[in-house]
């Protein structure tokens, strides 16, 4: 399924998107920035580059953006990228619907935050899963990014486990969240 949509903010209209092939580039630069502006604190330089070199590459975005089961959207100001989610197919051991949808990223340009982006990504990621016939998404996330727990308890995500998530050499801990999605989604 390819969902678009145009919504419209305070500021100039955003433009969700299927991300595809040609994204590569700017898909790898926005998740590099947003992953570091996140965590480039709470790591270790070396555990973090080593993460992102391994994770957020043109050629591992260009592999992502053309892999059957992966779904890149992509939220745009502008025609600039300010935004992304990627979602998959992947069973969780905290999560037993066996048609759920994971939401393995989600994230905003820091520039976006408080703008309404992450709400609309989300809208958007609930109907693509939707689409595809998902009766529930979850999402793995830091237990130290309580900004990100409060906003997914917002959008509907109970906490239902935790997992493992390993950036660099650094074993960290991330609460498993999932929610329904509704039958009229």
């Amino acid at each position: 399924m390819l969902f678009f949509a145009m919504i419209p903010t305070a500021d100039s209209p955003i433009t969700i998107r299927a991300g595809v092939p040609t994204d590569d580039v700017a898909l790898a630069d926005l998740a590099r920035r947003t992953f570091a502006d996140t965590f480039g604190d709470d790591n270790t330089a070396e555990d973090l580059a080593t993460f992102l070199d391994a994770t957020y590459g043109p050629d591992i975005q260009r592999r992502e953006l053309t892999t059957p089961g992966l779904q890149y959207l992509v939220a745009e100001r502008d025609g600039a990228m300010v935004a992304y989610a990627l979602l998959r197919h992947k069973c969780s051991p905290h999560v037993t619907d066996p048609t759920a949808i994971e939401v393995q990223r989600f994230y905003v340009d820091r520039a976006g935050h408080g703008r309404g982006i992450a709400q609309r990504l989300m809208v958007a990621c609930i109907a693509e899963a939707a689409a595809r016939g998902a009766g529930s998404l979850w999402l793995g996330v830091w237990e130290r990014n309580a900004r990100a727990i409060r906003f997914y308890a917002a959008q509907g995500f109970r906490e239902v486990g935790t997992q493992t998530f390993v950036v660099g050499s650094d074993p960290q801990t991330d609460v498993v969240m999932a929610r329904p999605i509704p039958d009229d989604a």
